[in-house]
């Protein structure tokens, strides 16, 4: 197969796939922050969350349900700061696959990639990049 990729293009695909695999990897585990609460051990990530607390009408009681989910909705996301993580990080790692997948594509296809269009997806991924590292810092 022939590529329009020189081999520094090559080596920058790969390390683009590994980091945006990473990345979205990130994005979606929840374990974030770990910590305590009623004795059990919970996680939360962006979206999702381990070991809960829910209420438990028949008791009356506050339990934790030890499992790992989504909140129901968007809106169920606990403050506006994790629902703006939760978009800028999704729209990050989204940037970072598109210029990855882009690029192994000129892995595969020749004259796919120009000296323009390679240095456009290194902006876009610049972005991608800033906007996954923007709530880690």
């Amino acid at each position: 197969m022939a590529s329009s990729l020189t081999c520094t293009g090559v080596i920058w695909t790969l390390l683009s796939l590994l980091c945006a695999a990473a990345s979205c990897v990130g994005f979606f585990m929840p374990y974030w922050l770990l910590g305590t609460q009623m004795d059990k051990p919970v996680s939360f990530g962006t979206f999702r969350r381990c070991s809960y607390p829910v209420r438990d009408e028949e008791r009356q009681a506050t339990v934790m349900l030890e499992q790992c989910g989504r909140y129901a909705s968007f809106h169920g996301i606990p403050s506006l700061e994790w629902r703006i993580c939760t978009v800028v990080t999704g729209v990050g790692c989204g940037l970072l696959l598109l210029v990855a997948l882009t690029a192994l594509m000129g892995c595969c296809i020749s004259d796919l990639i120009s000296r323009t269009i390679g240095r456009m997806a290194g902006g876009i991924q610049f972005v991608g990049g800033e906007f996954v590292l923007f709530f880690l810092s």
